[in-house]
């Protein structure tokens, strides 16, 4: 296996060389857009293997790290409690008159739990934090990078990448899980509040409901899913901003395209990720 590996290494290696090379002469291998996208793979798959390289090395930027946490995550909490409560209650909303075609509107509770503990919190929750949270970390060290400060802090025996990149991706693999757990529990208060509204539910009935359909399985699988979202969020905002270029617009563009990327692979995961937890759903 490792020689494999060594093989496959050495032959993506050469491919980008030739398509560095092929760039400089003005020529491509296939076309500009397609030469740099394998680029990018190729240096996002370095920046990823150097940051598990670098978070088991000491030393270890603890205090950095909780300071991210709460910026990143406690700061997010209004804009999850307002998106996560009107989610819950619309959801609830849209989905009474569907079920009271059938008279099953008592379903009501834990179709609600099963959606929002299962889908709609990792998603939407990880869909915010890519909006607010990745946009920030890759303005931030954008416009770190344009202004040469990554580089007076190499100067000053500081590891940049351990200090801004180490701690960031940690602070947000742990944040987010956290933020999905709360961002799951006030969709669920949004959603008692209509159907309390509607059908004069007690709260503790409601949530007997909503919980009686949730096994072990799906609250472990949204847990991992927001995992990976989280690392995702903070490798992909933290790449876009050690890459940047051009002065004050390569941030806006860095800002703008962490957002974008982050968002479309959060989509690529959500998909794999359900369709391999998915036999233990229906196992």
């Amino acid at each position: 296996m490792p020689i494999l590996v060594r093989k496959l290494l050495f032959f993506v290696s050469n491919q980008y060389i030739m398509l560095s090379g092929s760039q400089r002469t003005g020529k491509y291998l296939i076309s500009k857009n397609l030469d740099n996208f394998f680029i990018d793979i190729r240096e996002l798959t370095r920046f990823t293997l150097q940051f598990f390289k670098e978070v088991f090395v000491p030393p270890y930027e603890l205090q950095e790290t909780i300071r991210q946490c709460y910026k990143l995550g406690y700061k997010s909490l209004f804009l999850i409690t307002s998106t996560a409560f009107i989610t819950g209650m619309v959801f609830t909303d849209h989905s009474r008159p569907s079920l009271a075609s059938f008279g099953a509107t008592s379903w009501l509770p834990s179709f609600t739990g099963v959606a929002v503990i299962k889908a709609l919190a990792p998603l939407i929750t990880s869909l915010i934090c890519a909006g607010k949270i990745g946009s920030n970390i890759g303005a931030e060290i954008g416009s770190m990078k344009v202004t040469e400060q990554i580089d007076a802090m190499e100067v000053s025996a500081i590891n940049p990448f351990k200090y801004l990149v180490v701690t960031r991706v940690l602070a947000t693999t742990f944040m987010v899980p956290l933020l999905v757990i709360y961002s799951g529990l006030i969709g669920l208060l949004g959603s008692f509040i209509d159907v309390h509204r509607n059908d004069q539910t007690s709260f503790t009935v409601f949530m007997y409901d909503a919980f009686s359909k949730i096994g072990y399985v799906e609250i472990l699988s949204s847990l991992i899913r927001s995992v990976f979202f989280g690392f995702t969020i903070g490798i992909i905002g933290c790449y876009k901003g050690f890459t940047t270029t051009k002065g004050t617009e390569g941030v806006g563009r860095a800002a703008n395209s962490s957002v974008v990327t982050i968002m479309f692979l959060i989509f690529l995961e959500e998909i794999l990720l359900v369709k391999f937890f998915n036999p233990f759903y229906y196992g």
